[in-house]
């Protein structure tokens, strides 16, 4: 319920769906005044239901005026965050993720809704790459993500340990699904969140980091599924391939491996 209260906001506050909405909230009205009586007349009821049913009809026949736009799949955080990440793992079998260090991402309230969906299955998978604190491309990243932010709330390296010690936690819970954790010595400019990569109703999230922002909730969002473009989701879940090819893997005591993974 809460996440359709918050999808409609987002949706009146871009002056999307709104015939729709109005049609809604008239039609619901009438129907709560009807309930206690006559006191709407019956040609009143049926002028409004005719008038609702062809503006629904005819708003059906009119394009999406996002389809074929970039509107479609670019936006910011805040509008990641309007649909709540634990509803996107509700029939999730297996999650992908690339951050410097995945703070928010993995917040203990993503991790708990891990557990409870992707985790809970036999099979369930999650892989995930942070930033190595160790190398050398840490200070870049500082620049970039801490330094070249005017309203920073978290740094970089206590983030990443932060998140580390949340992995280190997750991988030792007695479930079904398994945590795996390996960092790279490279930060390539985006965090990338996969849900089941490999089906055919996949979804893909990109957080293109930039030069300078306001603030971390203003990063360029790219979001879409498969059948959006197979070509561009190949592209984004085969960065994350190379990406977790060339990361080292970490053993159970959070120390990284001396050679990259497979």
């Amino acid at each position: 319920m809460a996440g359709t209260v918050r999808r409609i906001g987002h949706d009146v506050r871009r002056g999307r769906n709104l015939e729709a909405y109005a049609v809604t909230l008239v039609a619901a009205a009438l129907a709560v005044v009807s309930a206690f009586g006559d006191l709407v007349p019956v040609e009143v009821l049926w002028s409004v239901l005719l008038a609702g049913i062809a503006l629904l009809v005819y708003r059906i026949t009119v394009p999406d005026e996002r389809a074929g736009t970039l509107d479609a799949f670019l936006d910011d955080r805040v509008a990641f965050d309007a649909r709540p990440f634990p509803d996107r793992l509700r029939t999730a079998q297996e999650v992908w993720v690339y951050a410097p260090s995945a703070v928010n991402i993995l917040s203990p309230a993503h991790c708990d809704a891990l557990r409870t969906s992707v985790l809970a299955r036999p099979g369930g998978v999650v892989r995930v790459v942070l930033l190595d604190p160790a190398s050398p491309a840490v200070e870049q990243a500082v620049r970039q993500l801490d330094d070249a932010v005017d309203f920073a709330l978290q740094r970089l390296r206590p983030s990443i340990t932060t998140t580390r010690g949340r992995l280190a936690a997750m991988a030792g819970w007695p479930v079904p699904g398994v945590v795996e954790h390996r960092v790279l010595d490279f930060n390539p400019g985006f965090s990338l969140v996969a849900i089941d990569p490999q089906s055919r109703h996949g979804r893909v999230i990109v957080e293109l980091h930039g030069f300078h922002n306001e603030s971390t909730s203003g990063r360029m969002h790219l979001e879409f599924h498969r059948r959006d473009s197979d070509r561009w989701y190949a592209y984004w879940i085969d960065q994350f391939r190379h990406i977790w090819a060339a990361a080292r893997p970490v053993d159970a005591d959070g120390r990284p491996g001396d050679q990259p993974g497979d």
